[in-house]
Formats: C-alpha cells, sequence, structure tokens
C-alpha cells in the first residue's frame, strides 16, 4: 500500500538530535530534509541512517518557514508530517494523527501531546495570540481525554492535509523565525478549516540540539522573536497597530536594555538590545527574510 504521509524535517547543525528522529521513524515513509546551511555532521547522519531521504540543500539559512515551504512543494502525499530534528516518534503516534484526519475531513491541521524528555507534559496547543494574556496557561494546561478543538498548534510535530494548504498557501515567505505557526494556525483557521489536538498521539519533544548557542545566535533569536511579533501584527491588525506596538517594544526593551546594562548583566542586556533593534527594523520596513523578493 503506497504511504500517505511524507515527513518533512528543517535541520540546521542538528547532529546532535537527527539521528534518534531518523531511527524513530518509520521506515516506510517517505522523507524530506530541508537543510539551512548546516556546518556539522547532519546530512552525513541521514545519508548514513536514511539513503532514500530526499534532501534540499540551502547555501544559506532561510529559516523555519521558508524551508517548511520548499519541503511541502515536493510532496506528492495526501499528509506531510512536519517534525522537527529534536522530536522522537512512534508508528502508533503517526497513525493516530492520520486516523484523526480521517474522522474530521474539515480540520486541517492536527498535532499531537508532546512529553519532554523526562516524560512531562509539555504546551503544544494554545489560544490565538491576542488572547494568552488573559487566558495565562489555563488555555493549555488541560491534558484531554480525545481529539480537541484548539486555535494553536505547535509547529514543533504536527500533520497537515495537503489540498488545504496547496489552497490555503505554505508559509508566509517574509517570516524568518517565529511566530510562523501562529501565522500559519491563524491562515487556516481563517479559512475556515479546524485544528485538532490528538490526545492518543504522544510524542517526545526534546527541546535543543539543532544550534550552537553564541552571541550572534542570541542576537539572531531575540530579534526575530520581536520582529516577527510586530510584523504578525501589522499583518493582521493594520500598519498602525503594528507600528504603535513595534515603538512600544523597541522604547521598552531599550530602557531594560540599558537597566542591565549598568546592573553590569550583560546576556539579558544583550537579549533586550536584540529585541528593541528587532522592534524598530519591523517598525521601519526592514526585511527579515533572507528570500529575494
Amino acid at each position: 500500500m503506497a504511504a500517505r504521509t511524507t515527513v518533512i524535517t528543517i535541520t540546521h547543525n542538528g547532529g546532535l538530535v537527527i539521528g534518534g528522529l531518523l531511527k524513530s521513524l518509520p521506515a516506510d515513509l517517505p522523507l524530506i530534509i530541508v537543510d539551512n546551511a548546516s556546518k556539522d555532521d547532519t546530512l552525513d547522519i541521514v545519508t548514513s541512517l536514511r539513503p532514500d531521504a530526499k534532501i534540499i540543500r540551502n547555501a544559506v539559512g532561510l529559516g523555519y518557514g521558508a524551508a517548511a515551504s520548499q519541503g511541502l512543494s515536493e510532496v506528492t502525499t495526501e499528509f506531510a508530517l512536519l517534525a522537527n530534528p529534536d522530536s522522537l516518534m512512534t508508528q502508533d503516534a503517526i497513525d493516530a494523527l492520520v486516523n484523526a484526519a480521517d474522522q474530521y475531513p474539515d480540520a486541517a491541521m492536527f498535532g499531537p501531546l508532546h512529553k519532554d524528555g523526562n516524560g512531562d507534559i509539555e504546551p503544544s496547543h494554545d489560544v490565538e495570540l491576542w488572547k494568552r494574556r488573559s487566558y495565562g496557561k489555563e488555555a493549555y494546561h488541560c491534558v484531554p481525554e480525545g481529539a480537541l478543538c484548539v486555535e494553536f498548534l505547535s509547529g514543533a510535530v504536527n500533520l497537515v492535509r495537503m489540498d488545504v494548504m496547496k489552497d490555503v498557501g505554505f508559509y508566509d515567505p517574509e517570516i524568518y523565525l517565529y511566530y510562523e505557526d501562529d501565522d500559519m494556525c491563524m491562515r487556516l483557521r481563517r479559512a475556515g478549516h479546524g485544528l485538532v489536538l490528538v490526545a492518543s498521539s504522544v510524542v517526545t519533544h526534546l527541546n535543543g540540539g539543532s544550534v550552537r548557542p553564541n552571541r550572534a545566535y542570541y542576537w539572531e533569536k531575540f530579534w526575530n522573536i520581536a520582529w516577527s511579533r510586530i510584523y504578525f501584527e501589522t499583518k493582521y491588525k493594520g500598519r498602525l497597530a503594528g507600528s504603535c506596538l513595534g515603538i512600544k517594544y523597541a522604547l521598552r526593551y531599550a530602557a531594560k536594555a540599558l537597566i542591565h546594562g549598568i546592573a553590569l548583566k550583560r546576556a539579558k542586556g544583550w537579549r533586550d538590545l536584540a529585541r528593541s533593534a528587532g522592534s524598530f527594523a519591523a517598525v521601519l520596513g526592514v526585511r527579515a527574510s533572507k528570500l529575494p523578493r
């Protein structure tokens, strides 16, 4: 029987974790690896463990969303399973997601419950972005016994229906890192498709191992967190709302960076300076994407 699901994994210096994922995947599922300019042994491990995998090699890192879109464009099966390289899968977990997709044909995305390396449940669903402050942690502390319709599913591991993805469109090419999953969930819901958390599907998410943290990494991380948040606000609430939030964040984090600098808390100062710079950049219309226009 032909496979109904293709697995897509985005890698960037993921040599510490990619082997675990590959060994956990059913060998009969087609696999696409999109590599964002890894400098380590990631692809050596891939070719050793899964010589059948289709590998897309990017000369420069394009970010998560753009790389995921590259993988999705190569899928010919009914479903695609996007799985971070630091996740561990099982046949049962994947089967449960596909079964849920058959049971709920109006839904477009299906997410598993996540457990960390210690076996504890970690958040993998939530309300939409603008509701999170009022709901706090209550929105995702609920661990359902069955399928649950939700407003947001983590981008770390999820199954998507390919005909819907082709209709709605793949990931926003302007988002380099962060909030691309919020954006995708928002677009699917606005197009009339549900998102389902599947309690009978459980995966392990190790949370780490795909990067080598340093000052440049932390600058890129917090710059993009800020930039993407302002971009998201602008995209869905308009330029005025985005500019107001961006200026607010830029000034707030600049002040915090100064305070941390005076207190000689350099790491926190660096983080907040990056947030301030990313917020200002978004307001000024600076692009985060590495793709050509």
